[in-house]
């Protein structure tokens, strides 16, 4: 499997807020289905003891009333068939012959007959003991007659007369399985939006530590741009907010180390070849002097000796002069240039910068020259192009390589400036159209002083240490450049590091 392909499985299934969310439903079924189990055990036995308690209660009230001589007092039927009502229970008294001396309802015959066989025919009846004592018996009873079931509480109040109450069992199964049935639908119900409920709050709970994930991961690839920004006012936040500077901390620190390290590396280098730069350096400055030294010497003593005597003629001698000297001054000025970043005396600041905003603005600098050279540049722009590296540095680099392509640009007369990713590291690319350079040169073009059309060179002042100096100046950063042939123009490049 792909190791997008875990991760994408790892994102789905074993985040917290997955996590989470299914405990707290596995939690929320199991108190559910514990109720409702809870319930249905326990439900009917605690209502069979309900009734057993209002059967009881309703045989201490016809005892009392016996003793009391109350049956036929408007106070004791008032009472007794109020309770009778609330507790749904029947009721007979008889004497010893079966005849009925008190009851709630219009025509005890049934329930009279029923007390009659249970006194007199006790073991043919379908009953469940319950409770037996001296005063009473408590049985669970099935009436063959209806198939009914009844709890019936009998016995006699004295020597002469019986008692008998019952009330239907059927009811308080009946009452059992609509509650369990209710329970079971609101149950449902309740656990569909408690998840939906619990989904939304492990969503707020996660939504912060996704936050500080996202943002570690951005530290972990060396990327110190991305900020914790929740407002949850909690310890999430105090997390946040030290993960922040805990990321300024490391990109000054890693900034230091990479500046210190290519220091280093650049320290050793110029120690093992100062020598030989030094005496490479005095061979080529000579060189290079010697032409516009000779031109300058050879018009200046035309014109100390006079052999000039039109207006016109001295004016084009002050010309040649000056144009050399601004030649020397150039060449001086790329010499220091050169001579400071290979001995190390610039010393470079590696810190991380927006390169697209640098191309932008090298873009506009060459804008006029451009114009006036009917040339057209191109660059689409690439926001988020973070980078490693000095600045200053890469923008002599940059713009070495847009004169270059100015000078050199025919053809369609067209520069196209364009970057590309790969993995951590960003190459520029600088494109010109026109002729190819021959492959014998591609090699030397870095060298100090080469020139490949050396004519077309001292024309526009060239010197050919432009590129020298994009050289030292990207080996001092350990970085990639070069240069290649296109099917119509040639292509420069150097690559910097995103981490």
């Amino acid at each position: 499997m792909p190791e997008e392909k875990k991760k994408k499985c790892r994102s789905i299934f074993s985040t917290l807020k997955f996590q989470m969310t299914v405990t707290y439903v596995v939690l929320l079924v199991a108190t559910f289905w514990g109720l409702c189990f809870f319930n249905d055990y326990f439900l009917e036995l605690n209502y069979l003891n309900y009734k057993k308690d209002n059967l009881i209660e309703i045989y201490s009230r016809l005892y009392q009333a016996n003793e009391n001589d109350d049956f036929g007092d408007s106070d004791f039927e008032s009472e007794i068939i109020e309770l009778c009502n609330n507790y749904n229970v029947s009721f007979v008294v008889t004497d010893a012959s079966s005849n009925t001396i008190y009851s709630n309802i219009k025509d005890p015959g049934q329930i009279s007959r029923q007390l009659r066989d249970i006194v007199f025919s006790r073991d043919v009846l379908d009953k469940e003991v319950v409770i037996e004592n001296e005063q009473y018996s408590l049985y669970n009873m099935r009436d063959p007659a209806t198939e009914a079931e009844y709890a019936v509480l009998w016995g006699d109040l004295d020597d002469d007369s019986f008692f008998m109450v019952r009330t239907a069992l059927e009811s308080v199964r009946e009452s059992a399985r609509i509650a369990n049935k209710n329970l079971f639908t609101i149950g449902v119900v309740a656990m569909l939006i408690a998840a939906v409920i619990i989904w939304v709050v492990t969503n707020t709970i996660t939504k912060p530590i996704k936050s500080l994930v996202e943002v570690s991961e951005h530290m972990s690839g060396m990327d110190f741009e991305v900020r914790y920004n929740g407002h949850y006012n909690n310890e999430m936040d105090d997390l946040g907010e030290n993960i922040n500077s805990l990321a300024d901390s490391l990109k000054d620190n890693i900034g230091r180390l990479k500046t210190a390290n290519i220091e280093l590396q650049r320290d050793v280098e110029a120690r093992m070849n100062a020598d030989e730069r030094r005496k490479e350096f005095l061979a080529n400055v000579s060189h290079e002097l010697k032409t516009p030294i000779a031109l300058i010497q050879g018009y200046a003593e035309g014109l100390k000796d006079g052999i000039i005597e039109d207006q016109e003629s001295r004016d084009y001698y002050c010309d040649v002069i000056m144009d050399e000297t601004r030649k020397m001054n150039h060449l001086v000025k790329y010499l220091i240039s050169l001579n400071q970043v290979e001995s190390g005396e610039d010393a470079m600041v590696i810190e991380r910068f927006d390169l697209d905003a640098l191309i932008n603005a090298s873009v506009n600098s060459f804008a006029q020259m451009c114009e006036q050279n009917e040339i057209k540049m191109i660059y689409n722009g690439a926001p988020g192009l973070f980078v490693w590296g000095d600045e200053y540095q890469v923008e002599e680099v940059l713009r070495n390589y847009i004169s270059n392509a100015v000078h050199y640009c025919s053809g369609r007369k067209e520069i196209v400036i364009r970057v590309e990713r790969q993995e951590d590291k960003i190459r520029t690319c600088v494109f010109n159209s026109g002729n190819p350079i021959p492959e014998e040169s591609l090699g030397r073009l870095w060298e100090k002083f080469y020139k490949v059309d050396k004519a077309r060179t001292r024309e526009y002042g060239g010197s050919g240490l432009g590129l020298s100096i994009v050289k030292a100046i990207m080996e001092s950063m350990h970085q990639k450049y070069g240069v290649c042939n296109k099917d119509d123009g040639v292509e420069f490049y150097f690559e910097l590091s995103t981490r």
